[in-house]
């Protein structure tokens, strides 16, 4: 399902995009996502598709031809290329619900020209205004990658942070409970189990706010430079195994 704040705020449409229902915690993805998985260890809740391209994410806010499906020694993954100037070029996942839990997970690398953050992931609120608006969210500059989660009052708390180079592959999963105050998340950095700022493996604030979320992967902020973020495509489970499968 896409809000009307997603028409109001996208760039460019991929065409057709996919419609995304939450039912009974389920998601309920079109046929132009890939199909999910089950199995006796857990289901595959969503997975954009290389092969459909753009138009198995939710929706694509970049501009025309800048998000593409490229080769890769991961084979076929997503690109975002954000150009100098240009606000963002990210795609869209799907909707989420509040005291929903699940397990997400991809690898990413970035070429950032600049010395400027970069979002590379971002859990997203609608309204931006008066919430959160994005209550956790991953951030990388040629150097530096850093998890931070936002509360209610729109106030960042930088919880994690490693080092990192452009043009290099890093894994990332993260286990997410959705939820104002009471939400936790969990992270796995190229496969290892983080401990973040506060000393615990896991994170207790803000996870959702607003009136719907949704998940983001690209490149965001405007700044004089152009950054690309070059990612597989992203799983959203309900166990860690499934989740980085694919990355």
């Amino acid at each position: 399902m896409t809000t009307a704040f997603h028409r109001r705020r996208l760039t460019y449409w991929g065409a057709a995009a996919a419609a995304l229902v939450l039912t009974g915690g389920a998601i309920a993805v079109a046929e132009q996502a890939s199909a999910t998985g089950t199995s006796a260890a857990g289901k595959v809740l969503w997975k954009p598709n290389t092969t459909v391209g753009p138009t198995s994410f939710a929706s694509v806010q970049c501009a025309t031809g800048n998000f593409s499906v490229v080769s890769s020694g991961k084979g076929k993954v997503w690109q975002a290329y954000q150009a100098a100037g240009q606000e963002r070029c990210e795609a869209l996942g799907p909707v989420l619900t509040d005291g929903q839990t699940f397990y997400v997970g991809w690898s990413s690398k970035v070429a950032i020209d600049d010395s400027n953050d970069r979002y590379i992931f971002q859990l997203k609120c609608d309204p931006s205004t008066g919430t959160a608006n994005h209550p956790i969210e991953i951030d990388a500059t040629n150097g530096r990658v850093r998890l931070q989660e936002w509360d209610t009052n729109h106030a960042a708390h930088p919880i994690w942070t490693a080092p990192i180079s452009n043009n290099q592959w890093h894994s990332y999963a993260l286990k997410i409970h959705l939820g104002r105050t009471d939400g936790t998340i969990d992270l796995w950095y190229d496969g290892k189990k983080q401990t973040f700022s506060t000393g615990s493996g896991t994170f207790t604030g803000t996870t959702y706010d607003g009136t719907s979320d949704y998940l983001k992967w690209g490149s965001y902020h405007p700044s004089s430079g152009a950054a690309y973020n070059t990612f597989t495509s992203p799983t959203m489970a309900t166990t860690l195994q499934l989740a980085t499968a694919g990355s």
